[in-house]
Order: structure tokens, then sequence, then C-alpha cells
């Protein structure tokens, strides 16, 4: 027994030592990103990114004053376009039904699916193909397959959430890891993301709430993503007025941070593609410059 009681006390002290190391480490890795300039997707930044979103999330204020976010806040300074969509989307979230729709795979983080606004979530994940880590033991769906050919039935879902996925859709995803067919046409624009619109309109219930965000301002073809411009956004709001009624807000990078703006704020800006630099400039965007974000109730 005493030899027992020893062992235990030694094994509960090499995990108080690891897990203040780790402590330790991240703080450490945080501090030197911060003495480096923030420079986007350097060693430090995926860690505080994750930071600031987890804080923002528990931020009440924040969440209900971002569509009224001031450009002098300096509100996700040298930080991509999440630390905005986030809060946005979990406004609009808050009031839905149970059963949720993610429809790209951007909550599959354990700091978002620890979230009190999702404890009564009855939550499917859909994407394209298995990811590591999943969360079984959360109880979460995980289905897989193409957004433009939805496995449901009509009117299943609550509320679908589709964050920065629809720029995605029939382009090249093999950075991804997946090797499908897709536009290859720099200068052309594709147009399939509606279908894949049309697909969670039909699975949303009538009085359902569907959220979409993406890149939003000139048309740019990166290869693993397109930017809409106001041609694609009106085809878009078209094709979602046929069957309910959708707001929409927009938010912008500058210099200092990320803030509301108007749609014709955004028109002739250009995204930063951190893989091949293009677009890159000295304001410290982390990726994209501007984003449209959609709020759509089914009738």
């Amino acid at each position: 027994m005493k030899l027992f009681t020893t062992l235990f006390f030694q094994v509960k002290k090499i995990i108080k030592k690891i897990i203040v190391t780790q402590v330790d480490t991240e703080e450490k890795v945080i501090n030197d990103f911060f003495k480096r300039g923030q420079i986007p997707w350097s060693k430090g930044y995926e860690i505080h990114k994750e930071k600031s979103i987890a804080k923002a999330l528990h931020n009440v204020d924040i969440i209900d004053s971002i569509d009224k976010l001031n450009q002098s806040s300096n509100y996700g300074y040298r930080l991509d376009e999440r630390i905005v969509e986030y809060p946005w989307v979990f406004k609009y979230l808050e009031n839905t039904g149970s059963r949720l729709l993610d429809a790209g795979s951007t909550f599959n983080f354990k700091y978002i699916l620890d979230l009190p606004q999702l404890q009564k979530k009855e939550l499917t994940i859909f994407t394209y193909a298995p990811e590591s880590p999943n969360f079984n033991e959360k109880k979460i769906s995980y289905v897989y397959g193409d957004l433009r050919e939805l496995p449901f039935k009509n009117e299943y879902f609550d509320a679908i959430v589709s964050q920065s996925t629809i720029e995605h859709i029939d382009m090249d995803n093999s950075i991804y890891g997946y090797d499908i067919e897709h536009n290859k046409n720099s200068e052309k624009k594709s147009y399939e993301y509606l279908l894949a619109v049309k697909e969670m309109v039909r699975v949303l219930k009538v009085d359902g709430t569907l959220l979409i965000t993406f890149p939003f301002g000139k048309f740019e073809h990166h290869g693993f993503f397109q930017q809409f411009n106001d041609e694609m956004l009106e085809i878009l709001i078209q094709e979602l007025n046929q069957n309910g009624k959708c707001e929409t807000a927009f938010f912008r990078y500058l210099k200092q941070g990320w803030c509301s703006c108007l749609q014709l704020d955004c028109a002739n800006i250009k995204s930063y593609n951190p893989h091949t630099k293009k677009g890159e400039a000295e304001d410290g965007a982390a990726h994209c410059r501007s984003i449209c974000c959609i709020n759509f109730k089914k009738n």
C-alpha cells in the first residue's frame, strides 16, 4: 500500500510538471510571436488565433456588437477572417433549434465544440472526407460527401452553418487532400456553389436559419478558392430569395484590424493567398481582406 501511494504521488508530480511545462512553452511561443511583430502564419500564430477566437466567443458584448465593429477597436489585428466569422455566426445561432448542420467542418475543434452555446445542439458535421481529430465521444455525427448532393431528407435541420466553405466548391482542393475534378481556368468563375446552396436550403426546415460566409470583393481565382464579387453575390441572393429572406453583413480588414462596412467598400478589395503569397501587402492581412455574411430565413 505504501509503495502504491508513493508511486501515485510520483506520477501526479510528473503529470503536473508536464502540464506546467506545456503552459510555459505555450506562453513563450506566444510571447515570441508578439515580439516578432505578430506575423501571420509564423510560429505562434495558430495558438494566438485560437485563444483570440475562444476569448471572443466567451464575450457576450463582442458577439452582440459584431455587426457594428468599429475600425478604431483594433479588433482582430493581423488575424484572418475567422476572428469575425465565428462571433457573427454564434450571434445568429443562439436562438435556433437543436438540430444543427456544420456544412464544411469549421466547428470540428475542441475549443469550439466545448462552447456552452453548442451543448444543447444535436450537431452533424458534413465534410468531403474523414478528418483528424474527430470527437465521437461528444456524440457528434460525422457524414462525408459532396455538398452539392447532401444525403439528408428535406427539411431536416433547424439551422445550417457554412462558414468559408462555398468558395472552395469546384476549386483545386488538393491542399486538403482531395483529388476531384474542378475548375482550372483562372479567368473563369464557377457557379457550382449554387448547387450546394440549393441543397442546404432543401434540407433546412421552414423558419430555419442558414448562415453563410465567404470572401468577397474583386473576383479572384486563387486555385483552392475563388473570391466572390457583386455579380456572384447577386445570383446567390436571387437564389435564396426564392425560398425565403436574407440579410447581408460585410466586414473588411484594415491595417489596424477588422471592422464592419458596406458592400461598396469591398468592391475592389483583393485577398492575400498565404500559400502563394499572391496579394501580400504591408497591411499585415492574414488571408481575405473582406467577407460577406448572409443570414437566411426559410419561408
